[in-house]
């Protein structure tokens, strides 16, 4: 029999459908029930991509007699915390202050009210390590409700105060500046691995956000070290086994310290965040490994993740089936000796191990190795590279392909958008800008429909139930800021500044404080608040950054205020853990810069245009069009002449303009030099 999760749009929720537990999506009628039964709410929060939710969920959700039990004492509710991220935010934060530490799947249990009482993340179907058994929890969980309520009551009183009283120190004090960037920089020299690249021990994330920071300070202040940190750690993931070296793009993190085994699932985030710093990193030094890196993650993500309607799905799992029809980790992705023999012949297959690094050992599990490029095998042929590599790329698509997480987040795909149409237009690829603007067009038709705010998710064309969080706003925002750029078409301006206005509206407090949550959301136990960056930028960067950038091609007043009240928190965390505020130092680099607003009069695609696109100040904001109507479209373009007939560009900082130019040189040169004025 199928439970109630049968109506929802989240692949992860459908994943449970077919279980024997009587699960209901998150809503009011699920805590009514909670409450006319007088049980306990059983609130299990994941993702499709989570491999130990598959493995929770295989062990006990799909068992009848730990699904009987739950059905008798508890209303059970599945999250997928990428639809619902202000209710994972909420309850993870309670998880991690009484236990130390969170992950997924998170297991916790609240009074019909939503306090949570008790809490843990992965629980065994037996005990084991000092573990409980998920019956045992549960056992106990149903006793304490049932002979000790009072006790329940207070705990989760407890909990909910004292999670009121985490209420956030925004640093309303003003804006970051250069003493602020500067520590942040040292910080993230002394956690810098030097041998390997990227920051602090294992596991080991790419570190997008960051590497954005240092590039941009690099641009600003010529800053060497900012630059090496940036390009050593791009060079050793690009060669590492968390870059798929057949078929492109990133997966989640790399389990050790040196990038060589990952853990297998690829998000679209990661995959946007990294393929625009690849493509930064290409504008700022004209390498060519990076040029490779930004052109082959771009086209993974539109050959895998893009979506029948124009979007980009949220992710691949690790899993897939290995040849003995076992649903195992890496599985699609991993090679031993024999496997490269059988492919490429006994000649081809000892250079491709020499060149990929695939040992008789393994360097992941059962004799299987990760793909890499260890890089001492000598100078080698690239023809017999790229021939090898199309024949492994082809014998791979024979194997079982890993599930594909099809749901359309809207902050993701505003992520997908600002580095496809940056890449597109860095290396003539019309293709990428295209596929950009049909993402775009999609969010817009779906995601914004009649309702005029922003839907969290879509499945199959189909907007999803939940609002859009902040970072929706502000990276769809970021997206069509990016699109306006690079097609000189003002109607994404347009909409970025409607999403922008939301933010004022809806979003934000006192002080320059933002909440992660509408003003008019459902009313969560708290409202949640998180301004760090971890996998993705935190909506309050994020938004930052596009209030901003919009700031700057309007030349409004209030958006500009609202982005310098948001960016008093980077100043607070910036100095102290400057890991976790990636987004916002880049953001401050923008702001310390300016920005600069570039006005191209004259065709967009021409060598003026390009040549502001390719400017590295930080942030810069590019306006092109010609004609009487592109100033209708941008206002930077309103009373910007050609010159002597000549398209022409105009640089300006804080509306003081510099002389304007004809010459793509003397453009280049005012966006590669500190800003003036």
């Amino acid at each position: 029999m199928a439970n109630r999760l049968a109506q929802t749009t989240s692949p992860y929720l459908l994943q449970h459908v077919d279980n024997p537990v009587d699960w209901w999506p998150w809503s009011p009628e699920a805590f009514e029930e909670a409450r006319r039964r007088d049980v306990p709410v059983l609130l299990s929060v994941g993702y499709a991509a989570c491999h130990w939710c598959h493995v929770m969920a295989h062990e006990s959700f799909e068992d009848e007699a730990t699904a009987a039990y739950m059905n008798e004492h508890f209303v059970s509710v599945k999250v997928d915390r990428e639809e619902r991220p202000d209710v994972d935010a909420v309850y993870m934060e309670a998880v991690q202050a009484a236990t130390g530490h969170g992950g997924w799947p998170m297991t916790v249990f609240l009074t019909a009210d939503g306090e949570p009482f008790y809490f843990g993340t992965y629980f065994p179907p037996e005990a084991r390590h000092g573990s409980p058994s998920f019956r045992q929890v549960l056992e106990g969980v149903a006793a304490a409700w049932k002979d000790r309520r009072d006790e329940v009551a207070e705990v989760a009183g407890r909990i909910v105060a004292d999670l009121a009283g985490r209420s956030l120190v925004h640093g309303g004090d003003g804006v970051p500046g250069e003493s602020e960037v500067a520590q942040a920089l040292l910080g993230l020299t002394r956690e810098y691995d030097e041998q390997h690249g990227g920051f602090g021990g294992a596991p080991k994330f790419p570190p997008s956000m960051a590497v954005e920071f240092l590039l941009r300070h690099y641009a600003r202040t010529g800053s060497e070290g900012a630059l090496q940190m940036a390009a050593d750690t791009c060079a050793a993931m690009a060669r590492g086994g968390i870059y798929d070296q057949l078929g492109g793009g990133f997966a989640r993190y790399s389990v050790d310290r040196e990038w060589i085994v990952p853990h297998f699932e690829k998000m679209l985030y990661d995959n946007a965040l990294l393929c625009r710093v690849y493509a930064h990193l290409w504008r700022a030094t004209g390498s060519d490994e990076a040029r490779r890196i930004a052109l082959e993650t771009a086209d993974f993500m539109v050959r895998e993740l893009r979506t029948a309607e124009g979007g980009f799905a949220s992710a691949l799992d690790a899993d897939s089936e290995d040849a003995d029809g076992r649903h195992v980790e890496g599985a699609y992705y991993v090679w031993t000796p024999a496997q490269l023999r059988e492919v490429l012949g006994e000649d081809d297959a000892a250079f491709a191990a020499a060149y990929y690094g695939v040992t008789e050992d393994g360097t992941f599990e059962e004799g299987a190795s990760v793909l890499r490029l260890p890089g001492d095998a000598g100078p080698v042929d690239a023809d017999r590279v790229a021939d090898v590599r199309a024949r492994l790329l082809a014998a791979r698509e024979q194997r079982p392909r890993p599930g594909r997480d099809d749901k359309v987040v809207a902050a993701w795909n505003g992520l997908a958008i600002a580095a496809l149409a940056e890449t597109g237009a860095y290396f003539d690829r019309p293709d990428l800008v295209e596929r950009a603007t049909e993402a775009a067009d999609l969010l817009v038709r779906v995601h914004l429909g009649e309702v005029a705010r922003l839907t969290r998710t879509s499945k199959d064309g189909r907007a999803g139930d939940n609002a859009g969080v902040l970072e929706d706003y502000g990276d769809v925002a970021e997206g069509f800021l990016a699109l306006a750029a690079v097609t000189g078409e003002g109607a994404w301006l347009e909409f970025a500044g409607f999403l922008l206005d939301i933010v004022l509206e809806q979003f934000t407090g006192e002080g320059g404080q933002l909440y992660d949550t509408a003003h008019d959301a459902e009313q969560l136990i708290r409202r949640p608040q998180d301004p760090t960056d971890s996998a993705t930028p935190s909506g309050w960067t994020a938004a930052a950054g596009a209030l901003l950038s919009y700031a700057a091609y309007t030349g409004s007043e209030p958006h500009r205020t609202a982005a310098e009240g948001a960016l008093g928190v980077v100043k607070a965390l910036g100095p102290r853990v400057p890991r976790f505020v990636g987004w916002g130092l880049a953001v401050a680099e923008a702001l310390l810069d300016g920005p600069r607003e570039v006005a191209v009069a004259g065709p967009v695609g021409g060598e003026l245009h390009r040549t502001a696109l390719l400017g590295r100040a930080p942030g810069a904001v590019v306006a092109a069009g010609e004609g009487p109507g592109a100033g209708a479209e941008f206002p930077l373009l309103v009373d910007r002449p050609l010159v002597d007939g000549q398209p022409t560009a105009y640089v300006c900082r804080h509306f003081v303009c510099s002389a304007p130019t004809t010459n793509a040189g003397e453009l280049a040169a005012a966006l590669a030099g500190p800003a003036g004025g």
